[in-house]
Parts: C-alpha cells; structure tokens; sequence
C-alpha cells in the first residue's frame, strides 16, 4: 500500500530528528546490509540510512531495492541519506489524543478563560503570585540636567 502525502510529511516530520542507523558503504548493498536495515525496521519502524557512494543513481536504486526486498515503503531522499519506512503491525500504539467534541457548558458555569494555564504549567509558578499593581519605584534624587553649552 502506498503511502499518503499527508502521512508522508509526518514521517517526514518525525525523520528530522533522527540520526542514521545504518550506513551503506563501499561494498554497496550487500546481504548484511540488507538484514541490518530489516532488523532496524522491525525496531524502529522510521529509519535513516546513510549510503557512502557520490552516485545519485546508485542510491536511487538502492533505495528502490531496500524498498521492494523489504516491503517497505521510501519516504523521502535527500543527498546521501535515505528515510525508509514499514509499519510493523506488532508493535503497540501510542492513541494520538486529538482535539476532541468541544465540551458543553452547563447553565450557570463559567466559560474557560482565554489563556488559563493548565496543570503542568502552574506547577511551575512561583510560590508567591505577582502582584497586579506595579511596585513603587524608589525614591532617588532628581535628575540632573546637562548644563547648557550656549545661551
């Protein structure tokens, strides 16, 4: 099954991050190669590979490799690295919590307030609130003005 163009820009979003974990070299694409990438597909799921070779050809046709000996899917290729994907259906999911029905007021509740900080983020307040009033400022003496160089 191909992939989407939308889930496509979020394995590409999620492949920024990564680093890569098998790197191609001067032998090319050989057999431990190959079972290295698989291992680190059924580990991983999104994976970064580096090729060695200065040939856009020849990773172009590693990448279609990988892709078809695997049943994985190409993300995305961009100079000597190549981002590759397979699901593996194993593995447990995480539920994406989205925005979700908006709540229904009742008669008589407050609305939410515009900006109101949620639980984590009041943690991280101080113990003492900030006063709504600014401090006076102190007392000093009156400013001094230049002395006029002409009259």
């Amino acid at each position: 099954m191909a992939l989407t163009s939308a889930r496509r820009s979020e394995l590409r979003s999620e492949a920024h991050k990564l680093s890569p974990v098998v790197i191609i070299g001067d032998k090319g694409l050989t057999d431990e190669v190959i079972a290295e990438i698989d291992r680190s597909l059924k580990a991983h799921e999104l994976i970064k590979v580096r090729a060695a070779a200065a040939d856009r050809d020849a990773r172009s046709d590693w990448m279609t490799a990988i892709c078809e000996k695997l049943a994985a899917q190409a993300v995305q290729s961009i100079g000597k690295v190549l981002v590759i994907y397979r699901e593996n259906f194993d593995k447990p999911r995480e539920k994406k919590l989205g925005p979700g029905p908006p709540a229904r007021r009742l008669p008589g509740q407050a609305l939410p307030r515009r900006g109101a900080r949620d639980d984590k983020t009041a943690a991280k307040r101080t113990a003492r609130p900030r006063s709504r009033t600014p401090s006076p400022r102190p007392e000093s003496a009156p400013r001094r003005r230049r002395p006029r160089s002409s009259r």
